[in-house]
């Protein structure tokens, strides 16, 4: 298990609140609760409730406090429930869902029908359509593809541990804690990952693929199957 932050993210100079939030911080654990901090200290505190960017429908609904850059663009259906600092053009699609403690950088994608919660997107960072991420942190580019689920809280809601290399596990000291996707790696579409993975840089994870762990950077993750086909009769199905 690799916890230095260079492992993951080397590629955040043009992202001013990120290089704001990482420069305390000892490992990429620390990340959650300093983003946390941070919206306290720029949202909840000011009581802010700015939006500079284009709502493209009536039906958009916003809770709490948020800031909002120039160039986003909002469509119809979105609830955005704050503390949120959403970046510079930025696109929330329809029906997406962007829940307390999610910052994102500038030109992200939050996809039709996706849900971000209590994490943090880097500049370029997209995710497509209904997906769920929570508790996570997204490097610069890095992909979440569609029906990609980031499971964020063990079925017996204990706090989420990590195997060292020593084999020794680390109590996180969080019972929530999605996945860490490391600069330009992308997690392919209707793929699980279990709570508290870890993903290096430049790594794929196929499509419909389950993982959990440490993932190394620049690997490909992917499941081989087995066909097995077999003769058909012909059925016309029912109207």
């Amino acid at each position: 298990m690799e916890l230095k932050l260079e492992y993951y993210f080397t590629n955040y100079e043009e992202n001013r609140v990120f290089k704001d939030i990482i420069k305390n911080a000892e490992n990429v654990l620390n990340i959650f609760d300093i983003a946390q901090e941070y919206l306290k200290e720029k949202i909840t505190n000011t009581d802010i409730k700015e939006n500079r960017g284009e709502l493209l429908s009536k039906n958009i609904t916003f809770i709490g406090n948020y800031f909002i850059d120039e160039g986003t663009k909002i469509y119809p259906g979105v609830v955005i429930e704050g503390p949120v600092y959403i970046g510079k053009n930025v696109k929330i699609m329809p029906g997406a869902y962007v829940r307390p403690g999610t910052i994102t950088g500038d030109n992200c994608v939050i996809g039709f029908n996706s849900e971000v919660k209590n994490s943090v997107l880097q500049n370029g960072a997209k995710v497509a359509s209904l997906a769920f991420v929570g508790d996570s942190i997204l490097g610069k580019s890095a992909r979440i593809g569609s029906g990609v689920i980031t499971a964020n809280r063990r079925f017996d809601q204990q706090n989420i541990k990590l195997k060292m290399k020593t084999n020794e596990k680390l109590d996180t000291k969080k019972d929530f804690f999605g996945c860490i996707l490391g600069d330009y790696s992308r997690i392919g579409a209707s793929s699980v990952t279990s709570p508290g993975t870890l993903i290096g840089q430049y790594t794929w994870i196929y499509p419909s693929t389950s993982i959990y762990g440490f993932i190394p950077s620049q690997k490909r993750i992917y499941n081989k199957s087995n066909w097995v086909t077999e003769e058909n009769i012909r059925v016309e199905l029912k109207q």
